[in-house]
């Protein structure tokens, strides 16, 4: 009954994700924990979860056990759980445009390292799907390897800014093959982008004018060192700025992304939002909001819950992308809704009311 998952990207987020599901292996049915959604999400557990291959071009990574290889630099997820040796060696996978010019050695990359091929490995280790924690910017990367899941029959769950379950055509490959996707671009569990989407709507919905917006945020991980050249985050931008303005049904001046990388962060992000608007009687309200986390691993928890929807849709025969936790759990989703609607659309998908 086991979820078996392939990871492409051993970086901070798949180091949270790790130890997470880890750390709530033993979570009672009716405990109340944080970080995790659901302890259960239909029948499967946290601890269903089962890591069977992982790719990387990082040199001091590949050849590792997934135990060892989360903690090798640059990673810098803070650590919560002691994760026990799992078997799963990291393999070299194709760089492509995976490694900016500016990343490659602070991502140790190799080009002349023999890479495996990916659909052959899928296939080997039986793996149920494959999520993409790529770098921001990896769109021909991420391409390759939803091919590869096609090639292999297996989902796809895209936690990156590349555009796959929102993209029609390759959503209708993922129907053509009788596969779920899921995706794109990860929302952390209480990040940026829920936070700045749910005042946006508030102001929306009480009548507020708001006129202008922004969010600014800086980090010390290396996705934030990899988005300090502007044409590998155009997407990044894209992603986030949907997210807030598909709620507002006139046009808001809108500016969303990274604006710094600051390496003594570390893996905490720091983000700015501002909110200007005009009220009762045309008089002004001004919002800002600071907000401090650690994070890779305030997305993993939606992660854990992303990974079992998906798991439902292989066990239920749905292909296509699952609009419910796109929804909800992805900042580009192939359908915007409210937050409160894709929350009530993920709770009917678990119990059967609708198919995706």
């Amino acid at each position: 009954m086991g979820i078996r998952v392939a990871i492409a990207g051993v970086g901070n987020c798949a180091s949270a994700l790790i130890q997470g599901v880890e750390y709530y292996k033993d979570a009672k049915r009716d405990e109340k924990i944080p970080g995790v959604m659901h302890v259960y999400f239909g029948d499967y557990h946290i601890s269903d979860i089962e890591f069977v291959a992982a790719f990387e071009v990082n040199k001091e990574k590949i050849g590792k056990d997934l135990s060892e290889a989360i903690w090798a630099p640059p990673n810098n997820c803070a650590k919560f759980s002691d994760v026990p040796e799992t078997g799963v060696i990291v393999q070299a996978a194709p760089i492509l445009d995976g490694v900016a010019p500016h990343m490659y050695e602070s991502f140790r990359a190799d080009k002349s390292l023999e890479t495996v091929d990916i659909a052959q490995v899928l296939r080997d280790t039986k793996a149920d799907m494959l999520i993409n924690y790529l770098p921001v910017g990896s769109a021909k990367a991420t391409e390759m390897y939803a091919q590869a899941c096609l090639d292999a029959g297996c989902a796809f769950l895209n936690c990156i800014p590349a555009f796959i379950a929102s993209e029609p055509e390759w959503a209708q490959k993922f129907v053509d093959a009788g596969l779920p996707v899921a995706g794109d671009d990860i929302k952390s569990q209480v990040g940026a982008t829920i936070l700045h989407r749910v005042v946006a709507r508030l102001f929306y919905d009480r009548g507020v004018l708001l006129d202008s917006t922004y969010q600014l945020n800086i980090g010390g991980n290396t996705d934030f060192e990899n988005m300090t050249v502007e044409n590998r985050l155009q997407t990044k931008r894209v992603s986030k700025t949907e997210a807030v303005q598909s709620l507002i049904s006139y046009e808001l001046p809108t500016r969303i992304g990274p604006s710094d990388y600051v390496p003594f962060l570390g893996d905490h992000k720091v983000c700015y939002i501002r909110i200007n608007s005009h009220s009762f009687g045309n008089l002004p309200i001004t919002f800002d909001a600071k907000l401090v986390v650690n994070d890779s691993p305030n997305s993993a928890g939606v992660v854990i819950d992303a990974v079992r929807a998906v798991k439902i849709a292989l066990d239920r025969g749905i292909s296509g992308p699952l609009l419910g936790i796109s929804s909800y759990s992805f900042k580009h989703p192939p359908q915007q809704v409210t937050d409160d609607k894709a929350h009530q659309w993920v709770e009917d998908y678990i119990e059967g009311k609708v198919e995706r």
